[in-house]
């Protein structure tokens, strides 16, 4: 895959977007007896929002984000099942931690649901820390949260 910095989703890549968040979290359903959220989410209205940056042509992944006061909230990272195994989704975590920087904000937070064990392991693994677990209507999930450094030079200084 040649293209690996994400981009800002447009309007035509709806039909991606859905498709690979599809692909990439469908296999949960029968595993947590629920659709995961990410399934559920009004894709149009995020990509018209600015918050869903996709990578490869055609879309093989994407991140959803949303800058805070005091964190980038990731979210929704899904890489779609032909493309998992390749870096993908590391590519696409670190984009995400790069972007918080650039943004001026200390940290990343997201979260996943208890019973998607590999999320819960990739996370960690990439110094992703638990801050809490707690039932979210039907849904049991892991809060996480990882502190970035700043930039060092900030966009637009020397």
């Amino acid at each position: 895959m040649t293209d690996t910095i994400p981009r800002l989703a447009v309007p035509a890549d709806v039909p991606a977007v859905k498709s690979v968040t599809d692909a990439a979290f469908r296999h949960y359903i029968e595993r947590i007896g629920l659709v995961p959220a990410p399934m559920e989410y009004d894709h149009a209205a995020n990509v018209a929002a600015g918050r869903v940056f996709v990578v490869g042509n055609p879309v093989l992944g994407l991140v959803v984000v949303i800058p805070e006061a005091d964190h980038l909230y990731l979210d929704e990272i899904a890489v779609h099942p032909d493309a998992q195994g390749t870096g993908l989704g590391r590519t696409l975590l670190t984009w995400v931690e790069t972007h918080a920087r650039e943004l001026g904000l200390p940290e990343v937070r997201l979260l996943t649901n208890a019973m998607m064990w590999e999320n819960q392991k990739l996370y960690e693994r990439y110094g992703y820390e638990i801050t809490e677990r707690r039932l979210d209507g039907p849904y049991d999930r892991i809060h996480y949260r990882k502190r970035v450094s700043p930039l060092l030079h900030p966009p637009g200084t020397a």
